[in-house]
């Protein structure tokens, strides 16, 4: 069985998608549902069975699991950037990614995590996934710092050397609508111009940057699972690995796709960004590709507008999901 863990979130679900694809329908589901309808984003999926999240740790650590393991792909975690409660997110992203670490270094199974661009904090130490420079980053909150903690454990216990970290960068896409403010600007903004016919983006407040102009690597979620699977199909390859696009485009840009998706005139109001993000914002990401291109990843990724198009027309307008 692969393991999807985080499976009906949102990279979690386009990964399922991504594997039925390809005409893998042996997978186990882990994920925790609650009351919303997260539950959507699985209608439509193949896979073996579904176990909740502590449920499927309880039989990891007692040894009792009811199948075989042949990957893990470990997408589950709190990704709240603004979520304060430390010691949720060291039990949610560091202690559980410990036993799914373990557990496939004792099923000799591959294994396959996620890790941030949040790791890179203002990104003065630059964005290369250099592992050798780990020790070196200082991510801005207290996620980012969880995601980190865990890239640098398992570097120390050497478990490194057979799994694959993936940092992701800013990515959106359809199966997102269940995250709330942690959605992508895009779909935020989708809901906007639909309601309003116009944008509200945050101000400015870095010299360099005029309102607007900030720049972040959008990387598009069929993008981000096609580079996940490709280490799934090389699992000789191992260490960690940038996901994105190696381009830093502007919220401008990104916004102006949108409109041009949905046959708007561009109309964008700026506000003041709140108190409380001032200190924790990145005002600029690009991710160095070099090295996951240098592993064998040739596939061709979409364009910022080629992504908005493609999730505005044919998922958004539609009210539709992977899957379905």
């Amino acid at each position: 069985m692969i393991v999807v863990t985080g499976g009906a979130g949102f990279i979690g679900s386009a990964t399922v998608w991504a594997l039925n694809q390809k005409g893998e329908e042996n997978i186990i589901v882990v994920d925790e549902l609650r009351s919303g309808e997260k539950w959507k984003n699985l209608n439509g999926l193949k896979f073996n069975d579904f176990y909740h999240k502590m449920d499927f740790l309880e039989m990891v650590v007692s040894g009792d699991l009811p199948f075989d393991v042949e990957a893990v792909i470990h997408l589950g975690a709190c990704s709240a950037t603004t979520e304060k409660d430390a010691d949720y997110l060291m039990d949610n992203n560091y202690k559980y990614s410990q036993e799914m670490a373990k557990l496939c270094a004792e099923k000799d199974a591959r294994f396959i995590y996620a890790s941030s661009a949040a790791t890179y904090g203002d990104g003065d130490k630059g964005y290369d996934d250099d592992e050798s420079r780990l020790e070196e980053l200082r991510p801005l909150n207290m996620y980012g710092y969880s995601k980190h903690m865990f890239d640098l454990w398992l570097r120390q216990t050497g478990l490194n050397e057979k799994a694959v970290g993936l940092k992701f960068f800013n990515v959106y896409g359809p199966n997102e609508y269940h995250k709330d403010d942690m959605r992508s600007v895009v779909h935020k903004a989708f809901e906007q111009v639909r309601d309003t016919g116009k944008v509200k983006l945050f101000k400015s407040h870095h010299p360099d940057y005029k309102d607007g102009e900030q720049k972040r690597d959008f990387v598009y979620v069929k993008d981000a699972v096609g580079m996940a699977l490709f280490f799934l199909e090389n699992p000789d390859i191992n260490g960690i690995f940038n996901v994105g696009t190696a381009n830093a485009r502007t919220w401008n840009d990104l916004v102006t796709a949108l409109f041009n998706a949905m046959g708007k005139p561009v109309n964008i109001e700026y506000i003041d960004m709140p108190g409380h993000l001032k200190g924790k914002y990145q005002y600029y990401t690009k991710a160095n590709s070099d090295k996951i291109r240098k592993a064998g990843y040739t596939d061709k990724i979409h364009t910022l507008e080629e992504g908005v198009t493609d999730y505005v027309q044919n998922y958004l307008m539609k009210d539709i999901y992977l899957g379905m």
